[in-house]
């Protein structure tokens, strides 16, 4: 069964959004008027970006910026995480 190699870039305490108290949502979309269809937590820095079946596909797109390898399902009682370079859907992490 293959294994993701990327586990140590998960940060012990990823950043969090700017503000808690909003809701969850693709920043990048709100500011250019766009809908997401789901949302992504990067596991290294804590960016929420929108699924690539979303338009504008951010999550995927700060992946490629950044090379941070792992997104978490952002979305209520989802509790998978996908690895980018690994082409790889774990159950969950930690």
């Amino acid at each position: 069964m293959p294994t993701c190699s990327h586990l140590d870039a998960i940060a012990d305490e990823p950043s969090a959004p700017a503000d808690p108290a909003e809701p969850a949502a693709c920043r990048q979309c709100l500011e250019a008027g766009a809908v997401w269809v789901h949302l992504r937590r990067c596991l290294t820095c804590g960016h929420i970006g929108c699924c690539d079946s979303s338009t504008n596909k951010h999550a995927g797109r700060h992946h490629e910026a950044t090379g941070h390898p792992l997104v978490a399902s952002h979305q209520p009682g989802e509790r998978w995480v996908w690895c980018f370079p690994d082409r790889l859907l774990l159950d969950s992490v930690g």
